[in-house]
């Protein structure tokens, strides 16, 4: 089993996003040995995922190596590799460190944030034709699909085909879904010019939300305000509408089909499986049911934070799963850490809301700040600093900064790359080399 040598009390911590690198952190000053396991090298800040996806910001942007960002912490060390499962009676976890090798690593305490993946709500394999926007490497793949569409509905001289390929099928109604359906007409205009048989800009984009409104976590009158701003936008919204099926050229409401070739998902999340292996009880998502100080229900030194835990606080206040909600959980899982080390009790989590926020395009935004409540131009400047500021690293934030301001000045996309080549790209290679 593998340990620090130290003797100090191992402090094992699964995820590097933003609870994760949040609670290790939290953990510097303290005289315990940390490791971080993470299947990737490098912490994403998600929220801004859906600029890489419409080829708005490079994946460097928005992303910085885990071993960089923990590079003066001393006690701290990074592991890639992918937890399988955790062993809670006998304190230690299975992880794989791939080319079929698996290495047992024992804890004292443990921090569990894995995060979530998209949920397909018992149909799994929409996935391949629709695929969800968590990763970078999700990022990237709805950026070929994107790009794609717009090549081949250039090159095929069909007309039906040429707008099943411009008709582009946003499934979810959430901030992603919102985000991505504002963001896209800007970039389709913005790069109208470039092609001579299309014209990008007149593309179909279709929002698709289950429920009565859209933003459902928002006050009413600001999912007002973003179904009138994507109106505007020349987007169609369709609320109250459950999607039955998704295939390759097809995505159907009951009887009622559309026909298209770029589908994707922004409907749903699953916490990551790790969860299952507490043996502890799991809400309909997956998710563990913590305590009020985050630990797991009968082993006060495993933690679990983030998209992978449900909770209320002690004022009876749901925790939402978003980025500022992890980092708040993963300080007071550090800290808790600290207290068990030193013989103290643990406190509870007590969650601080600092707002919702929502981008719907060029100057397009709603900002929820409580009884604050702003839409239009200043929430979208509210929008930009707010994401400037949480942004890893100053290099990020110079670099956003520059690729914001050329878009914006210019209407152009500098990161328009189709690269993750599908199979049928693969083969056409294979073939030519």
């Amino acid at each position: 089993m593998t340990a620090p040598a130290s003797g100090r009390p191992h402090v094992v911590i699964v995820g590097g996003g933003f609870g994760g690198l949040t609670a290790a952190r939290g953990l510097r000053r303290s005289d315990v040995d940390v490791t971080v396991i993470d299947r990737n090298n490098h912490h994403t800040f998600q929220p801004l995922l859906y600029q890489v996806a419409t080829a708005t910001l490079n994946p460097s942007d928005i992303t910085a190596p885990i071993r960089h960002l923990l590079r003066t912490q001393r006690n701290a060390r990074v592991l890639l590799a992918e937890a399988e499962s955790v062993n809670v009676a006998n304190r230690y976890l299975t992880v794989d460190e791939g080319e079929g090798r698996t290495r047992v690593i024992g804890y004292d305490y443990l921090i569990l944030a894995a995060g979530a993946r998209h949920a397909y709500f018992g149909h799994d394999q929409w996935e391949s034709d629709a695929p969800g926007l968590k990763t970078i490497d999700d990022a990237l793949e709805i950026r070929r699909r994107f790009l794609l569409a717009l090549e081949r509905a250039e090159l095929v001289d069909d007309e039906r085909e040429r707008e099943q390929y411009l008709t582009i099928v946003i499934i979810g109604g959430g901030p992603t879904g919102v985000e991505l359906a504002g963001l896209i007409p800007d970039v389709l205009r913005g790069i109208r010019r470039d092609f001579r048989r299309v014209d990008p800009s007149r593309a179909h984009i279709v929002l698709i939300e289950g429920g009565p409104r859209l933003l459902s976590a928002f006050p009413e009158e600001i999912s007002e305000r973003a179904l009138a701003d994507l109106h505007d936008l020349g987007v169609e919204v369709r609320l109250n509408s459950v999607v039955t099926r998704v295939e390759r050229t097809t995505v159907c409401i009951g009887d009622d089909c559309l026909a298209t070739r770029t589908i994707f998902w922004a409907a749903g999340n699953a916490a990551s499986p790790l969860g299952k292996s507490l043996g502890v009880s799991l809400d309909r998502a997956g998710r563990v049911m913590v305590q009020p100080d985050l630990s797991v229900p009968g082993h006060p030194e495993v933690f679990v934070i983030g998209d992978m835990a449900t909770l209320e606080d002690t004022r009876g206040v749901r925790v939402p799963w978003v980025a500022p909600a992890a980092n708040q959980q993963g300080k007071r899982a550090a800290d808790n850490v600290r207290r068990l080390v030193r013989g103290e009790n643990t406190l509870p989590f007590r969650y601080v809301d600092k707002g919702n926020l929502a981008t719907i395009g060029r100057y397009r935004a709603v900002a929820d700040f409580g009884s604050f409540r702003v839409v239009g131009w200043l929430a979208w400047w509210f929008w930009l600093f707010v994401h400037i500021m949480y942004l890893v690293g100053f290099r990020n934030r110079v670099s956003v900064l520059i690729q914001w301001a050329y878009s914006y000045f210019t209407y152009q996309r500098g990161v328009r790359l189709i690269t993750h080549a599908d199979a049928e790209g693969r083969a056409r290679a294979t073939r030519a080399a």
